[in-house]
This record gives C-alpha cells, structure tokens and sequence, in this order.
C-alpha cells in the first residue's frame, strides 16, 4: 500500500523512470510522447543536460539561504538577462516557487502600490470568467473556473470578473466585429458599478490556457482593455504562467499584441519544469512606489538560487537553440494538421491555439455548440485512449456553465521532431475520433 496522497484518485498512476526531449519511459517500459509537457511546463525538453548541470553546479555551491538575508549570483544574473525579454519598462522580479505563490505576490503588489499612493480603497481585483490563476485561496479567488472554486465557495466572493475573450462563445451579439470594443465596454461597465477608486487590478491571461484551452483574443482586444485600465489607474497583471517563456510563439503571450503591463507574473517554463520556479515582476514605477513603505509578504523559498540558476539555463537554451521561432513554427503546422484531420468528426466544435498552445474542443452538436454532457465523461475518455495507445494529452472540463464542457489541449516541448509532430496528431485525432 503506498502512502502517498496522489493527484489522481480513481486509477492506478504508472511509475516513470526516464525521460528524453518529448519522450516518457515508466517501469514497464511503456514509452509516452509527451503532447501536452505535463500540464503544458516542459518546453525545453526533457533530460536537458545543460540545465540538469546548471543545477549541479548551483547545489555544489550553496543550498537553502533565506531571502532576506542573502542574495546570490545566480539570482541576480538571472534577474539581469531576463530583464531584457521581459515586456515591461524597467522590471524588478520577486522570485518564488510556481504560479499561484506569483499570482498571490502580484495582487499583494498591487494592494501595497495603492496603499504607497495613498489610495487605501482600492481593494477590488477583476479578473475574466473561465480563467484559471493557481489554487491558493488569493489566486482561486481572481480564478473565474467554477469547478475548482466550488468546493471552496464559502471561502472566495473578494473579486470580480468580467467575460472572458473567448470568441468560440463569444457574448458580444454583434461578434466577431469590435469585439475588443464589447470587452471594454463590459470591463468599463464593471468598473463604473464597482466604483473607479476602488479598483486596484485587471488580471487576466494573454491567451486563455488550462481552462478554455488556446483561446486566442481578437488582437483589438488587448489595446482596449488597457486603455480602460489606463484611465482608471488600474494596474495590468497578466498571467504568463502558461503562455510565457515561448510558449505562444513569443517570450511572452502579450508580446503578440506589443502590451507593457505593471506586473508580470511567470511559473512552469520558467524552469521548463526541472525545479519548481515562479516570480512576479514589477515595473519600475510600481517597485519604486511600493519601496517608500515596504512590501509586507514572503516566502521560505522565495528569491532561491536554484530556479534562478536553472531558470537562467533556460534563457540560453531557448535562445541560443531557436526554440522560440520554433515553438511557433511547428505550433502552427501542427494546428493546421489537426483541423485537417479532425475535419468532419462529428465531436469536434473547434480547434484554436497559438504556437504551441494548441486546444480541442468537443461538442454534442457542432451547429449549436451544445456541450456534452458532463456524465458522459467525453474529455477523460479521450485522453485515456490517447494514454493508452502511447500519447499524453492535457485536459479541462465545466467551462460551458461550470458543469459541461470538453477541452483537450496540446503543448508539448518545442524540442519536438518532424516526426514526433506527426505522430502526436496522428495519435490524438485517433483518440478523438475514437470516442462517439
């Protein structure tokens, strides 16, 4: 009997034992390609030797050290190079260990900017419907995902949220023209009721990740919203956790549509999964503002050597390998590839994505879009057909009305063959149209 507490609880997990670029071994020797890089984290690779040195040589030369006691070289290079890819003026970054420790760091800097600037009501964060920010209870709470809020609902209810930029079910009735207009005008609606001066952030993700699966904004959607932020003197976050790192095609998913926001916040490829690693990044304004009183927050493991060391690995390796042009070179082939083969099964409403953040929608009806039904298990089927002809894929489910709704994604390492590329669409339109 195992005395583990696992993530999965109605099945038996097989135990891996190696892993290479996009592929997985377990105990039996089962090989897995690895289409979604575990819960779309892995970009490099896997078995990178350059970043499992960089770590090795990180742990030969200091361990644990706390944050305010210690800075390192190795942190302070990272936080050099990666200034220069950040999209935002002057950056300062507040490490930590994954993505819901920096979504909870980025809304405290935002309360502790307006508390710097004497502007105590700004309480209020909005975020997007159907959107997904991490599992501590602040970053659950700005999280618009109604499954994974409902056990927990008596707990939330601080923020709100707005639509989410979604254009398969789009709420705008003149959609697709100006929607980026409709979502200003729903954002400034929201802002009004709520009351300007007691608003203190926007979050949102550039492109819709583990929760509505690839979807892409309008590119007049982005400049719009900010503009109402702007006038507001509302800080931009954006949440890069999933899109960010080359992820979309880009360093970073806003670089799409040439966004600037106040705080950046970054988690799985910022290591591409080999040590757990996040931070938030500030602009320069709003570190300068907030240091006139002091930031109250920290973590045990915030501002550690180790991401930082392997973090910096990273950057070299996705530039000095191409990893990012080819993350949004072979993402598009692969979309393409898939819309060809899904084309006419009958369960597919929509393929979308950006680079290699690609999603598959399933629906009961394509006219309608109706969902399927939850008790049908559509997406856990798939995804165990696809496990058990050898391809991992990632998944999501409830978004239609918090019960319903069936997502597949797809994002695997930009490391990635020819090859492998068409196996993984091979593999996955089997897995889709297997399942009636």
């Amino acid at each position: 009997m195992s005395h583990v507490f696992p993530r999965v609880l109605n099945r038996a997990l097989p135990t891996a034992v190696s892993a290479e670029g996009a592929w997985i071994v377990d105990a039996d020797g089962k090989r897995y390609l690895d289409g979604a890089g575990g819960a779309i984290v892995v970009g490099v690779g896997h078995g990178d030797r350059a970043l499992i040195d960089a770590a090795t040589e990180q742990l030969r030369a200091t361990q644990y050290l706390h944050g305010t006691m210690f800075t390192t070289e190795a942190l302070e290079r990272y936080a050099d190079e990666l200034a220069s890819y950040l999209p935002i003026d002057d950056p300062r970054i507040y490490p930590v260990s994954g993505g819901s420790e920096a979504i909870e760091t980025a809304i405290k800097m935002a309360r502790a900017y307006h508390l710097a600037r004497g502007d105590d009501a700004r309480t209020t964060i909005i975020a997007r419907r159907s959107s997904y920010h991490g599992n501590t209870l602040g970053a659950l709470d700005v999280s618009g995902k109604e499954p994974i809020r409902k056990p927990y609902t008596a707990w939330l209810g601080r923020f709100l949220h707005a639509p989410a930029a979604y254009e398969y079910r789009c709420g705008n009735p003149q959609h697709p023209e100006m929607c980026g207009a409709w979502h200003a005008g729903e954002l400034e609606r929201m802002v009004s009721l709520a009351g300007a001066d007691s608003v203190a952030a926007f979050v949102a993700e550039p492109v819709g990740g583990a929760t509505l699966a690839g979807a892409v904004p309008t590119d007049d959607y982005w400049p719009a919203i900010v503009e109402v932020c702007r006038r507001h003197g509302i800080l931009v976050i954006v949440d890069e956790v999933m899109t960010g790192f080359g992820r979309t095609g880009r360093w970073f998913g806003v670089d799409h549509w040439g966004v600037r926001p106040d705080i950046l916040t970054a988690g799985k490829g910022t290591t591409s999964g080999y040590v757990p690693f996040g931070f938030a990044a500030a602009s320069g304004d709003v570190f300068d503002t907030i240091a006139r009183t002091g930031f109250v927050h920290g973590f045990t493991w915030s501002h550690n050597a180790l991401g930082a060391a392997v973090g910096r690995a990273v950057l070299r390796r996705l530039g000095d390998g191409g990893l990012v042009d080819r993350s949004a070179e072979l993402g598009e082939r692969i979309r393409k590839d898939l819309s060809v083969a899904l084309d006419g099964a009958p369960s597919v409403g929509d393929v979308r994505g950006i680079g290699m953040l690609i999603g598959i929608e399933l629906v009961r009806d394509t006219e309608t879009k109706d969902p399927f039904p939850r008790t049908e298990q559509v997406t856990e089927r798939v995804v165990g057909a696809a496990r058990d002809a050898g391809l991992l894929l990632y998944s999501s489910t409830g978004h239609v009305d918090g019960t319903n709704g069936d997502l597949v994604m797809l994002g695997p390492p930009f490391c990635l063959t020819d090859d492998d590329a068409t196996k993984l669409v091979e593999l996955s339109a089997a897995a889709i149209r297997s399942v009636r």
